[in-house]
């Protein structure tokens, strides 16, 4: 197979990981191994339901319960990112996977819980078969660098605008 690329869905409109788990079931129909690392999720979200039945695809959550406060982080967070980037790392250059999905990872720099040099080393050091995603506002220009693809996804109408909550199903 060609060279596998990598993939940034970013930008502060909706859909960044629905993107991404659509990219999973896509290649889970092509029986391609598939792991997605949530960096800053440690909630009950929908995917981990519906993807439990999907061969081929694990969801494997780091982040913890409720959101991360960027500018007073819980002492817990940057080891709960590490440990997530070592994981993803470990993966990208195992060979084992022929997709892994840095769910939030430029969240995880933004918020100063990973070092920049950290994740481009973990993204350049991939297997030449492992094709990467990573997701999240605030992409690093030093991700953006090396991508091969980017989509930003720009919001121009949001229904919390109208004081309409997350949903379960839709937003979890």
């Amino acid at each position: 197979m060609e060279k596998r690329l990598l993939h940034v869905y970013t930008g502060n409109g909706k859909g960044k990981t629905t993107a991404a788990l659509g990219l999973c079931m896509r290649a889970a129909g092509r029986g391609w191994k598939t792991l997605v690392v949530q960096f800053m999720k440690g909630m009950d979200y929908g995917e981990l339901h519906s993807f439990a039945s999907v061969p081929g695809v694990a969801i494997e959550q780091f982040g913890r319960e409720g959101f991360v406060d960027k500018c007073n982080p819980d002492s817990e967070d940057p080891g709960r990112a590490a440990r997530a980037l070592q994981r993803a790392r470990g993966a990208l250059a195992s060979g084992e996977y022929d997709l892994v999905v840095l769910d939030e990872v430029n969240v995880a720099v933004e918020f100063k819980l990973l070092r920049i040099d950290d994740v481009v080393a973990a993204l350049q050091e991939r297997n030449e078969r492992t094709e990467a995603v990573c997701t999240g506002r605030y992409a690093p220009d030093e991700i953006l660098a090396i991508a091969d693809l980017v989509t930003d996804m720009r919001e121009i109408k949001h229904p919390y605008a109208q004081g309409i909550t997350a949903r379960e199903g839709i937003e979890f």
